[in-house]
Parts: structure tokens; C-alpha cells; sequence
């Protein structure tokens, strides 16, 4: 009885944070010509961006008011095939109102390139490069795929976030994807800078200049102590 106790505690530990219906909780950043376009939407209990059709804007970034340090973050993404545009899950990240740029790691999601998602990406202004797989800058090629990674196409996926401390671990459809060791790059002075790394907010990218149909669904994430 303790034990099933304790198990049903844990459950109860993981908080939505998207309530299915409105994107009450998040906000859009973007350039000012960018903001009021309606990219991002909740559409069938999603939410849903969608810039098909519509390629000429910056980055667009949908953004949970709350801030996290060390938590678990799983959700549902779906992708679809006739969209050849980037997303991605940003984690522990502060946005610059003044440079419209949101600094810190993004955990990848790139349906054209299936095998991406789940992979980190630093967006922080200095550093701008892989840092799982640990790589110069934005160019990786299949070559860096995780073993035995899966993808839907034609339905949802389920992404796993783990962050503690410097360390990030992702899972996509439960196969491990990336498990950064973050000392010395997180922590390191740019990040200290900006800001971000080991705490800030959650938020669903559109990148640049991408005609992208990508939906969300099912955020629950829960701190860990």
C-alpha cells in the first residue's frame, strides 16, 4: 500500500502546461511584424503552428510564461509530410525583447529529417551549434542519427525531456536521443550572460523563413527535486 502510495504521488507531481483549448499560459515573440500573422493556434486540441504559404517572417517563438530549473517535460508532436519546415523544443531559455532572440538549448524537431529530432541545438548568440552530437555549427548529417531511432509520419510521437542540473537526456518514441553532459558549456560565460542554460522558459519554435504545419499536445511536465 505505501509503495502504490508513493507511485500515485509521482502521478499526481506532473502539471499540464497547455490546457487544450487556448494558449492561455503562453505568449508570442517575435519581431512586431511577426507577431500578430497567427502562426501559432490551438487547433483539434493541438497546438498548432502553421506558416504554409506564408515564408516571409523571422524566427516566431510560442513561449510559457513560467520559468524551470531541473525538470521532466513529456509531450506529443506531430508532423506532417507535405511541411518542410524546422521546430524545435526550446528548454531553460530567456528571450531578448530589444534583439527579438531567444538564447539558450533546443531540443530538436525536424520531421523532413526525422532522425534530428530529439538532438540539441544551442541558440545562444555565441554559441550557435550542435551540442549533442557535439559539432561546430548548424550543419549534421545522418551520420550522427541515434541508433535505432523511430518516427511516425502519419501520426504522434512522443518526446521525453529530462533537465538536471547542467545535463539534458531526450527520448523520442523511448529511444534515447541525446544525453548531454552540460558542465563547462551551459554554465560557461555566455550563458551566465544571457541568462540561460540552467533555468528560464519552455518554448515552441518557427524558425526563419520555414513553411511549417507541426502540432503539439499533451505538455505535462513535472519538477524534480
Amino acid at each position: 500500500m505505501l509503495a502504490l502510495a508513493g507511485v500515485c504521488g509521482a502521478q499526481q507531481d506532473w502539471a499540464p502546461l497547455f490546457d487544450g483549448k487556448t494558449l492561455k499560459g503562453w505568449k508570442v515573440a517575435a519581431k512586431p511584424e511577426d507577431r500578430d500573422k497567427g502562426f501559432w493556434r490551438v487547433e483539434n486540441g493541438a497546438i498548432t503552428c502553421d506558416s504554409r504559404g506564408r515564408k516571409d517572417h523571422d524566427y516566431v517563438w510560442l513561449i510559457h510564461e513560467k520559468e524551470f530549473g531541473d525538470f521532466e517535460l513529456r509531450l506529443k508532436v506531430r508532423g506532417f509530410r507535405e511541411s518542410t519546415g524546422n521546430s524545435g523544443v526550446q528548454v531553460r531559455s530567456r528571450y531578448d525583447w530589444q534583439a527579438f532572440w531567444l538564447d539558450g538549448p533546443q531540443v530538436d524537431v525536424h520531421p523532413p529529417a526525422p532522425w534530428r529530432t530529439g538532438l540539441i541545438y544551442d541558440e545562444t548568440r555565441e554559441t550557435r551549434r550542435w551540442i549533442f552530437p557535439s559539432l561546430p555549427d548548424w550543419r549534421i548529417d545522418e551520420s550522427h542519427a541515434p541508433k535505432g531511432w523511430k518516427w511516425n509520419h502519419d501520426g504522434w510521437n512522443d518526446l521525453l525531456i529530462v533537465c538536471r542540473g547542467p545535463d539534458i537526456t531526450t527520448r523520442v518514441n523511448g529511444v534515447p536521443a541525446a544525453a548531454l553532459k552540460g558542465q563547462g558549456i551551459l554554465d560557461d560565460e555566455a550563458h551566465r550572460r544571457r541568462n540561460a542554460g540552467l533555468r528560464g522558459h519552455i518554448a515552441l519554435q518557427l524558425h526563419a523563413k520555414d513553411e511549417l504545419r507541426i502540432q503539439y499536445r499533451d505538455l505535462l511536465l513535472r519538477t524534480l527535486k
